[in-house]
């Protein structure tokens, strides 16, 4: 981690250099962010099968701690009043724990006092498209629509290797946009940006059948330059998300899980410092 934030900032330093020649010209310009904080899960339960355990990650899986986390972001302004936004949320937990009572996860039934290695992994890449109004010199309201797509994978393991189940998936998830920036004194700003959506009916969901899914990732940002092609901020962010229903894909690949029904409900906030470079 030491070694990407190190060469992050090297490569922020080269690119602040250079500024003038990344911009392509007056019409295109880019901007580059990188931020870094710790997260603390709010709610987060699973159940994999109609029968089984409705599992509580925070209070019988190890989630009551706070744990890293980080964000790269990279946008593309075009013409002034649209952006192009790119993002890659990593987010992976791994903890262990002995379990003091039987939990029944898919198929696979881990009895009490088994200590069972347990990995959460949800990244998602995102591209989000809006148009940027500019109602006042200092103020800036952004709208449009955002394409995700999640790449879970979920794992139970018995740490004596006897019994183990996954489930691992890719899916897309589209969702609205809005954000917000309001300069209140030269180079010092506040940004709020919202991206979200509920789904409950087929095509919408991202499924050609009926299935229950929302997303909510939402932030508040305080941020200054500190050079002319460099700002940094402190933000605040909630993400949450849920996924319900009963799948009727063909389950053929041995990492899903083999019963249907899913129930996944996630909830958590972030605090962290990040740097944006501006090449122009």
């Amino acid at each position: 981690m030491k070694k990407v934030i190190i060469i992050f900032l090297l490569s922020t330093l080269l690119f602040q250099a250079f500024a003038e020649e990344i911009t392509v010209n007056e019409a295109i310009k880019l901007r580059f962010g990188y931020e870094k904080g710790t997260l603390k899960f709010l709610h987060h339960t699973i159940q994999i099968g109609d029968g089984g355990t409705d599992f509580n990650y925070i209070e019988q899986g190890g989630q009551e701690i706070l744990f890293p986390f980080e964000r790269f972001t990279a946008d593309l302004f075009l013409f002034k009043n649209n952006r192009l936004s790119f993002l890659y949320q990593p987010l992976t937990i791994e903890t262990t724990t002995k379990f003091y009572d039987d939990v029944i996860i898919d198929d696979v039934t881990f009895a009490a006092g088994t200590i069972v290695n347990m990995k959460y992994g949800f990244p998602f890449y995102r591209v989000t498209y809006s148009y940027q109004f500019h109602p006042l010199s200092n103020l800036e309201i952004g709208t449009g629509l955002a394409f995700q797509l999640r790449n879970a994978s979920i794992t139970f393991a018995s740490a004596d290797g006897v019994n183990a189940t996954s489930s691992q998936n890719v899916g897309p998830v589209p969702a609205l946009h809005v954000n917000c920036l309001y300069s209140f004194l030269p180079g010092v700003y506040v940004y709020f940006e919202a991206t979200g959506l509920y789904a409950s009916s087929a095509i919408i969901n991202g499924a050609d059948f009926e299935f229950e899914g929302s997303i909510l990732d939402t932030s508040l940002r305080f941020g200054a330059m500190i050079t002319k092609n460099m700002t940094t901020y402190l933000n605040v962010r909630f993400l949450g998300g849920s996924a319900k229903g009963t799948s009727e894909y063909s389950n053929d690949r041995w990492s899903e899980s083999r019963e249907r029904y899913t129930s996944n409900y996630l909830a958590f906030s972030t605090i962290s410092l990040g740097i944006e470079l501006i090449p122009y």
